[in-house]
């Protein structure tokens, strides 16, 4: 029986649709490989939104054809819809796969035969590719339920059409498109059904849920939805824009205070006005902080998250002080911190040719933001000291201790065996090193 592995590159979505692949694979009678090595097919599922996540897809297709040459690689994802002609060129790819085509990933491997139509050949490689995304059905990447995970990922939404000047993801995602209200639900209670207890609930830009469905839904439906009609413990929401953090959807946190993970992820990029008008982004770092500061007292044990790019085009030292001052202005618990990397055919990417930051700077005020962040974290951290959370085990840990996630996004060594997957009451003992200690409490 032939054997697969789905290497998946890239944000919670592109895993979100891994898992999907995945799950289309075993429904046709494939099994998940023991190890890569041992794999027939490899499925690389591509990121694009750096320079280093293709350099990324790039070694690990080489290395899986050096170690494996008699493998079928098939490549997809972002990278592929971006430039699937140099992935073509690539020993041993066996056929790509846009995001536009994403949906048919699994036929076109088991039935290659049926799909050549549809294809352009590159070097005899057939390559998938729409830039209208004509072939795009969300609801033909079904949710995986059976997929071993904790704490998997419900993509609900894709594409995205805000057009900041520093992000290839409107080629290579499309425009916004969601998965009907009902398909979602019946998602969520089958993966109660498999004694599922934490979902992440994601999208590329997931406050734009329901915008384009008719008639037209709003996001906080769709999370009222789920807590009202499912029996799901906790639901989790992944990054959403700062102007969808709807007084609404707060109402929900206040109202479900276990149901709904008191977590926050509010994308920033930048704290200076300069710098986010050139991104074309849509606030200005004083609505950001009026954001934050109702998410901060209403919900004043919540994880608070951000992403920051550092380094983008024009980022003087002033102005990136700018943006450091402000961060540490915040109630941010954590920060994900990423250096710009020029994109093909974005306007930051003629930005980056007139006036790129040198490497040496963007070093050093990463490490400056990283150190602001653990900070930041430790002090969150200590909040918690000798006082009770809810928490979700997870896989792995030692012979003493069981891993586990808290609803306000904090890791916790928890002091007992246990198996994965069970929603614990805890007691925090002590620091780690990037987490918590506790002991468990009794039922």
């Amino acid at each position: 029986m032939a054997e697969y592995h789905v290497e998946n590159f890239g944000c919670r979505s592109s895993r979100s649709d891994g898992e999907a692949i995945a799950a289309g694979l075993r429904r046709r009678g494939l099994c998940p490989a023991t190890d890569l090595a041992s794999a027939n097919v490899v499925v690389v599922n591509t990121c694009s939104v750096t320079a280093d996540a293709d350099s990324g897809a790039r070694a690990f297709i080489r290395r899986v054809h050096r170690d494996s040459p008699g493998a079928k690689i098939v490549v997809t994802g972002c990278y592929a819809q971006r430039a699937p002609d140099e992935l073509a060129a690539l020993h041993g790819v066996s056929s790509v796969i846009g995001n536009s085509h994403k949906s048919l990933v699994a036929d076109s491997i088991l039935a290659p035969s049926a799909f050549v139509p549809l294809a352009k050949l590159v070097n005899s490689v057939p390559v998938y590719v729409d830039e209208n995304f004509a072939h795009t059905d969300l609801a033909m990447l079904p949710f995986a339920e059976d997929a071993d995970q904790t704490r998997p990922n419900l993509k609900v939404q894709d594409g995205c059409a805000n057009r900041c000047s520093f992000c290839i993801i409107p080629e290579t995602r499309g425009p916004s498109r969601s998965i009907s209200l009902d398909t979602t639900i019946e998602s969520v209670r089958r993966f109660v059904e498999n004694s599922g207890q934490e979902l992440v609930l994601s999208g590329i830009n997931l406050g734009r849920w329901g915008l384009d469905l008719n008639p037209v839904q709003r996001f906080v439906d769709l999370v009222a939805a789920i807590l009202e009609r499912t029996a799901l413990p906790r639901l989790r929401l992944s990054s959403i824009e700062p102007m969808d953090w709807t007084p609404d959807l707060l109402a929900l946190f206040a109202a479900h205070p276990e149901r709904l993970a008191r977590h926050t992820h509010l994308p920033l990029q930048s704290g200076s006005d300069t710098i986010l008008r050139r991104m074309y982004r849509r606030y200005r770092p004083w609505h950001y902080a009026e954001k934050l500061s109702q998410i901060h007292s209403l919900l004043p044990d919540a994880a608070i998250g951000a992403d920051v790019m550092v380094g983008f085009p024009g980022e003087t030292d002033a102005r990136f002080q700018e943006s450091y001052n402000f961060i540490a202005a915040q109630p941010f618990t954590y920060l994900h911190l990423f250096p710009f990397s020029a994109r093909p055919g974005t306007p930051a990417a003629e930005l980056h040719r007139h006036q790129p930051v040198p490497p040496k700077a963007v070093h050093q005020r990463m490490q400056a933001l990283r150190t602001l962040a653990d900070q930041k974290n430790e002090a969150f951290r200590k909040n918690f000291l000798g006082g009770e959370l809810n928490v979700v085990t997870l896989k792995g840990g030692s012979t003493m201790t069981t891993p586990a996630l808290s609803g306000n996004f904090i890791k916790v060594e928890v002091a007992t065996l246990s198996l994965p997957n069970r929603i614990m009451r805890v007691q925090v003992t002590h620091l780690t090193k990037s987490g918590l200690g506790a002991v468990p409490l009794a039922k």
